[in-house]
């Protein structure tokens, strides 16, 4: 028999511990102690994962939107703007990457993709039509419902780097998996941060979904246990 890592063995005792739904601040706590206790030199991820209750197969039942998060990701995003004329030096200016109309399409039709985020203004869409099927299945094909298709790039960018994060329910299983902090924040700054995404979620709620819509929500850190929640007790907080 594989003998159990130390981390392993803290997570077993972990959710031995703590069964069921656990209050989010101590969840939060928890989390930070047992990157402590396991000698992480890393900051981690935070991040959430929301199961509601939608079928994501019905039209009318999507749950796709955006949330800015007051303590921002710890994260830098490398934003990229597909815009004409004076808008392309307005990104630049407002912390692109790279901006650009039909010489960045072609760079992306090449296989450049070194960017997190694609945004583009209405106008340039048409000339992303051909990179749906590159976009699409990693993410980045700009969409109206996350604010990436915008006439105010420049507004999207800053809204971006600042904190800034689009989540989506996932074709399967209808889970919403997002990140909202990272492990050297304070605590108050990821319970804030934990608090606007999971009212974000609650916000966009399709009309024709029935019933019980979070079904569970969980938190973890990259390497460690995760924790029940209730959307009541986090927006209480």
């Amino acid at each position: 028999m594989a003998k159990l890592s130390k981390r392993r063995k803290k997570i077993n005792e972990l959710n031995e511990q703590f069964k069921g739904v656990v209050d989010p601040k101590q969840a939060i706590t928890e989390l930070k102690k047992f990157i402590s206790e396991t000698g992480s030199k890393v900051s981690q991820t935070f991040e959430l994962s929301a199961k509601l209750g939608v079928d994501t197969k019905a039209n009318d039942q999507q749950v796709r939107a955006s949330v800015s998060l007051p303590a921002g990701t710890g994260k830098t995003v490398r934003v990229a703007v597909v815009a004409k004329g004076e808008k392309v030096q307005e990104a630049k200016d407002a912390g692109a990457i790279e901006a650009g109309t039909e010489e960045l399409v072609k760079r992306m039709e090449d296989g450049w993709m070194d960017f997190d985020v694609l945004v583009a203004a209405p106008d340039c869409m048409p000339l992303l039509g051909k990179l749906g099927r590159v976009l699409g299945p990693r993410g980045l094909m700009p969409n109206p419902k996350d604010g990436t298709v915008t006439a105010d790039v420049a507004k999207a960018v800053k809204e971006l780097q600042a904190g800034k994060v689009t989540f989506r329910a996932e074709k399967t299983g209808a889970v919403v998996h997002m990140p909202f902090g990272k492990s050297d924040f304070t605590d108050e700054d990821l319970m804030k941060n934990l608090q606007a995404a999971i009212l974000e979620i609650q916000k966009n709620k399709p009309s024709a979904s029935k019933g019980t819509y979070f079904k569970s929500i969980y938190i973890a850190s990259t390497q460690g246990p995760s924790f029940e929640v209730s959307a009541d007790a986090v927006l209480a907080a």
